[in-house]
């Protein structure tokens, strides 16, 4: 069998490889997402603003991602995480701010977080119960930093406050905080920005901040003085309350005056302390920068006598109580109190002399011509005592020699109390002198001599004698008194022709004066027979008076003064 005859086999066909110039088609995509990519990225991180770090104590209410940042409630930025800082004793937060808001990133911005408060004086942050904690921002001023420490709490006075800020240094802080207000003329133009120890530490530097247009009002002579509560004081002068307005009471409180002159020049009063006076009488103390030192020494008891007790002239002060102590003397052991007197000579002393010797010679000269000091109770109340002097011209000058008197002395005398204690003392001294033994006998003798005389039976006798007298008296009485009347009246008929008759011998009288030789013995008896019947006339006249007025006289005599019958 043959075998079939195969075709004939064809070699395959080889693809034509053509090597292409330039880049692929397939790379164009890839290419064109990384630029879109790399400028996406290049393009946040130039919009991206600054990022910052804030310290807090503690991170209540903020949360990464949500807390808010804010300016005049305006959002400027969030924060974006929260972390512990080192020994876990605070917190540090990382904000991420606008682009925009790097400007208000200075040295002197502050951050605070805003939350709901509750306070004496008043609620803040209230509007944080629906939307939640924010961080609210104080932009500042200086170089840009990135890095801050938050505030607990508010800051009371925010930077773009126009004012001036002052610096206030006091012994002791008081009632005061940040936030007590500042007054003038009981307005309240700024706040206390808060306070710290003085290097020293015994005083207190005060930060006060004065409001436009109030700041205008602060001068280099301005005096601040504190108002904080009530000031109750008990001195000499009786009791004083001074009570300032219901919120310094609670807060605290600083007032100031304003006392710039004409020709005083504009200064930086940013740059001063200023002294805060406990109160104001502090600040009237201290006006009179001149004092003179005296001495004086009292016989009597000093209890009462204080230091600072006032010393006054006349009701008007002319100083103060510098020192009250008690010295003894071993060469004869006694004591003496030397009481030391600031006197403030401008007060007393013509301000035109300058030297404090010639202050010195004119009150010399003054306790020459009879100046004494007197220790007197300024009040009933308190029992407080002052130095009051006065001119007594009339009384020894004694001085106490004494070789330790650096001082010029003011010589004393008794006061008031004194000199009644001593008048006291002397009666009681005379009086201590009395027998009064032999009086009291004397005394209970005479009241039993009286006793017996009282109880004796004569004297009862003799009472009911005259009881027995005076009821037979009463019935005679009463039977003249019903022929009073018609006795009277003829009584007054006969008195009244007898008038008459006198008065027609008047009459003949006066004729026959007119008829007689003015110089002969018969005129003049005349005369005085005419002056003797006037006299007569006048007296039957008064007595006819006297009966119309009573008519039972001629029983009874004439009434006494007030007496009614």
């Amino acid at each position: 069998m043959a075998r079939p005859v195969k075709p004939m086999q064809q070699a395959p066909l080889q693809p034509l490889v053509k090597a292409r110039r330039g880049p692929s088609m397939v790379w164009i995509i890839p290419a064109l997402t990384l630029v879109i990519g790399l400028w996406l990225v290049v393009k946040t991180i130039t919009e991206q603003g600054p990022e910052i770090t804030i310290m807090f104590h503690t991170a209540e209410g903020i949360e990464a991602g949500k807390t808010p940042i804010k300016y005049k409630d305006v959002k400027i930025g969030v924060v974006k995480s929260v972390r512990f800082g080192e020994g876990f004793d605070h917190v540090i937060l990382t904000a991420q701010f606008d682009p925009e808001a790097e400007v208000f990133l200075h040295r002197d911005t502050r951050f605070w977080v805003v939350r709901p408060r509750l306070s004496l004086r008043g609620a803040s942050g209230l509007g944080t119960l629906v939307s939640g904690s924010y961080i609210e921002i104080d932009p500042g001023h200086g170089s840009p930093q990135y890095h801050f420490i938050g505030m607990n709490e508010a800051p009371v006075v925010k930077s773009d406050s126009d004012g001036v800020r002052i610096t206030l240094l006091s012994e002791k802080l008081g009632s005061l905080d940040m936030g007590s207000p500042v007054y003038y003329q009981g307005i309240q133009v700024g706040e206390v920005l808060g306070y710290q120890l003085a290097n020293d530490s015994h005083s207190v530097f005060v930060h006060a901040f004065i409001r436009a247009p109030f700041d205008e009002l602060v001068h280099g002579n301005s005096h601040f003085w504190n108002v904080s509560g009530i000031d109750v004081s008990m001195g000499a002068n009786g009791v004083h309350l001074r009570t300032p307005s219901l919120q310094s009471i609670v807060f605290g409180g600083i007032a100031f005056d304003s006392q710039k002159s004409v020709d005083s020049p504009d200064e930086d009063v940013s740059a001063l302390v200023y002294t805060l006076y406990a109160n104001y009488d502090e600040i009237i103390a201290n006006a009179y920068t001149r004092k003179l030192r005296f001495v004086v020494f009292f016989n009597s008891s000093v209890r009462g006598l204080e230091k600072g007790a006032p010393v006054e002239f006349k009701g008007i002060k002319v100083g103060e109580v510098a020192d009250v102590r008690l010295e003894f003397d071993s060469s004869d052991n006694s004591f003496r109190i030397p009481v030391v007197l600031e006197i403030e000579p401008e007060r007393i002393v013509d301000r035109s002399q300058t030297a404090d010797e010639e202050a010195y010679r004119t009150l010399k000269s003054l306790v020459e011509q009879g100046l004494r000091a007197q220790l007197q109770t300024g009040s009933l109340l308190t029992g407080k005592l002052f130095v009051a002097l006065d001119m007594h011209p009339d009384t020894p000058l004694h001085l106490t020699e004494q070789a330790s008197n650096v001082l010029p002395e003011i010589p004393s005398i008794a006061g008031g109390f004194d000199q009644i204690t001593d008048s006291l003392q002397s009666i009681l001294a005379k009086l201590d002198k009395v027998e009064t033994d032999k009086i009291g006998k004397e005394l209970e003798l005479t009241l039993h001599g009286a006793n017996m005389l009282v109880n004796a039976p004569e004297l009862n006798q003799s009472m009911q004698d005259l009881r027995v007298s005076l009821s037979s008296f009463r019935h005679i009485v009463e039977a003249l008194d019903k022929h009073a009347d018609p006795m009277a009246a003829n009584l007054e008929q006969a008195l009244a022709s007898g008038q008459k008759t006198l008065e027609q011998a008047e009459k003949t009288l006066g004729h026959l004066n007119q008829t007689l030789d003015p110089s002969s013995p018969m005129q003049y008896r005349m005369n005085q027979l005419s002056r003797d019947l006037s006299d007569m006339a006048r007296a039957i006249r008064s007595f006819v008076d006297l009966l119309e007025r009573h008519p039972n006289a001629v029983i009874f005599g004439k009434p006494g003064a007030g007496e009614q019958r």
